[in-house]
């Protein structure tokens, strides 16, 4: 078990300087000043899903179609294809490069960006011969932090479109997952 907990926190340290090095460049990408996310990106969760192969996938999805509420998540898919996305109303199976991340953009990151990038809508489903394994890294903004665009992107010739409130609020209000990721947000203090 001591084993496990050393793999899990190195995994947790690297994942954490990953996460750091992409917000970064999204800072310098979106033209915000340097660090913009940092303060607002502390809070990290880790969810690791294992989905067994189903002799009828039409019976069972493995997660809903969703969007994520953070500010962007970062998924370890292994070898797995069954991540899908919506596009133009049709769901594109990812695909699965080894030793990659697929990186989503979350809700927050919408919001802050006055909704010039957009959060997707994705979901899981089964497969008739493959397990999948995955390890999903959510990195969001802190409890208390209040999330609105910023404020260098709002102009005459781009109107806010959200208005600002705390993340733990926005959170619960989106969906039925949102109150058990406070749930376990307000256990991490």
């Amino acid at each position: 078990m001591h084993a496990l907990r050393e793999v899990i926190a190195t995994y947790l340290v690297e994942i954490q300087k990953l996460s750091s090095m992409i917000l970064e460049m999204i800072d310098e990408g979106l033209v915000l000043e340097q660090g913009y996310f940092k303060n607002a990106s502390e809070v990290q969760l880790l969810s690791s899903n294992f989905y067994p192969p189903c002799a009828d996938p039409s019976l069972t999805l493995g997660l809903s179609p969703h969007f994520d509420t953070s500010l962007i998540s970062l998924v370890y898919q292994g070898g797995s294809t069954v991540l899908q996305f919506i596009k133009d109303g049709q769901w594109i199976n990812v695909g699965a490069i080894p030793n990659a991340f697929v990186v989503n953009i979350g809700n927050q990151l919408e919001i802050i960006r006055n909704k010039k990038l957009k959060s997707v809508q994705h979901r899981i489903v089964t497969s008739t011969h493959a397990t999948r394994l995955s390890i999903a890294t959510f990195v969001n903004p802190s409890l208390d932090c209040i999330v609105e665009p910023a404020k260098v992107l709002v102009n005459e010739l781009q109107p806010l479109l959200y208005i600002g409130s705390q993340y733990k609020d926005y959170v619960q209000r989106t969906n039925a997952f949102g109150a058990y990721t406070t749930a376990i947000l307000n256990a991490m203090r």
